[in-house]
């Protein structure tokens, strides 16, 4: 009776022991739970700006939101296909791959086949030969505080947070394409502009040249035509500069020599993109690449103190190998052996190893959910800017276009009055200038307005390609 008592001590004394090692287990590295968005529950936007219409940015491919310009669409599927940055992410998402791959395998045993053989004298001076085959598992860890399931999740969250890193590499590839080809069309149409506007000075410093000649016009008048002149030419120049830079930028962008039968283009007026719906914050957080890769970090983070923890704690090591032995060749598999070896290592003094290793992984834990936060509150500026553009763009551009009717209209009342006498050479070149000055604030304007429509749709989480529901 009493050693069925003392053998039910032991049970239980070994279930709990183990109850003990789970639990230390499962709490070494701390709770993955998202941490506090350090911001706003709401956009500090207009009603109508944050609501939009249409498909929310995250579920709207690239595809349909730049569908208006076919060139524009051409030149992104081209750059994400040859981009060197496209390719460098696409390539570190498979190492982190490989690594988890490699990481998670340090929990399982290694076996390897062996052979061996060895002749050496005995004591006698005879020749003794030994021969052993068979299977061998050497110094396998038994995980019992989870340092290696700990470093496979942390390996595990890298991969994540590298995936979503290619996400958002896309995502900003997409983006940084349709930036410069607006740019570009923009900066086209204002060398465009610009060479129209030299004409006319061309024109205005000839006529003015000639009344000079005939006593008609001051020195004045013709210096001023002359400064016009220049002006315009200076203008030209860094029109052109524009347009061959930004040649460069899509070049580079896409990957390869911009090819010559690119589909027609849209001009600045034409382009069209979808009006996306900006949701609440927290839509958002879940689905920018760059906050979830982030949150992802963290995760790892928090893995690898749980890893720094189990140092702290006993390692158990395990050795075995089962085969056959003989001493003749020809006898070798006729005699089964097999050893098992285990080795417990408990850390006493490693002059402070163990707590640094545990500092700096809570150091780096710290850095991480500071990181993350930053781009939770860098992507709630984003998509706050963005609303504000959209509330204001669209009436700046109707005050513009109306101020550009009226400078041209000016200008041609001020060009028929010079004409006939009426008026003379500088308020000419005040008009010329005013006109040509507002029509280049319309340009810009109508880029800026595009480009603002091209970040909303980067910062709300749009540029990759959406799978199709089946």
């Amino acid at each position: 009776m009493m050693k069925l008592q003392k053998s039910s001590w032991v049970r239980t004394g070994v279930a709990l022991a183990a109850g003990v090692m789970l639990s230390a287990c499962g709490a070494l590295a701390p709770n993955n739970e998202r941490p506090a968005a350090p911001v706003a529950q709401a956009w500090p936007a207009s009603d109508v700006a944050v609501t939009g219409t249409g498909t929310p940015a995250a579920e709207l491919s690239w595809q349909r939101f730049y569908g208006s310009d076919a060139r524009l669409a051409e030149l992104i599927r081209l750059a994400l296909a040859n981009n060197r940055d496209m390719r460098v992410a696409v390539l570190n998402v498979e190492q982190a791959r490989a690594l988890a791959g490699a990481t998670d395998a340090n929990r399982w045993p290694t076996i390897n086949l062996g052979l061996q053989g060895s002749r050496s004298p005995n004591s006698a001076g005879n020749n003794v030969s030994s021969y052993q085959a068979g299977l061998q598992v050497s110094s396998y860890e038994v995980d019992l505080w989870g340092r290696l399931k700990n470093l496979s999740d942390a390996a595990g969250a890298r991969y994540l947070a590298s995936s979503e890193g290619s996400r958002a590499a896309q995502i900003s590839l997409v983006s940084g394409v349709a930036s410069a080809y607006l740019a570009w069309v923009a900066d086209s149409e204002m060398l465009k502009l610009t060479q129209d506007t030299l004409a006319s000075r061309v024109e205005s410093l000839r006529l003015t040249q000639l009344k000079f000649d005939g006593g008609a016009a001051s020195g004045l008048d013709l210096r001023a035509a002359e400064s016009a002149y220049a002006a315009t030419l200076a203008s030209l120049a860094q029109a052109k500069r524009n347009v061959a830079q930004d040649n460069n930028a899509l070049t580079l962008l896409v990957g390869q020599p911009l090819p010559a039968d690119l589909p027609a283009g849209r001009g600045l007026a034409a382009q069209s993109l979808a009006d996306v719906p900006a949701g609440v914050p927290s839509e958002v957080l879940a689905t920018r690449p760059d906050v979830l890769q982030a949150e992802a970090l963290l995760m790892a983070a928090n893995a690898n103190i749980g890893a720094a923890r189990a140092a702290f704690f006993p390692s158990i090591l395990l050795t075995t190998n089962y085969g056959t032995a003989s001493s003749a060749l020809s006898e070798l598999f006729k005699n089964s052996v097999w050893t098992l070896t285990g080795q417990a290592l408990m850390p006493i003094f490693d002059a402070g190893r163990n707590q640094a290793n545990l500092d700096s992984a809570k150091a780096a834990q710290g850095i991480a959910l500071a990181q993350y936060e930053k781009a939770v509150q860098t992507a709630f500026r984003e998509v706050s800017d963005g609303l504000a553009g959209r509330a204001t763009y669209g009436e700046q551009l109707q005050a513009q276009g109306a101020q550009t009717r009226a400078e041209a209209e000016r200008l041609k009342l001020t060009e028929l009055r010079y004409n006939n006498g009426a008026s003379n050479s500088l308020e000419l070149l005040d008009a010329q200038r005013s006109s040509f000055a507002a029509e280049q604030t319309l340009v810009q304007l109508r880029l800026a307005a595009l480009l603002n429509g091209v970040n909303l749709y980067k910062a709300l989480g749009g540029g990759v390609e959406v799978p199709k529901k089946g």
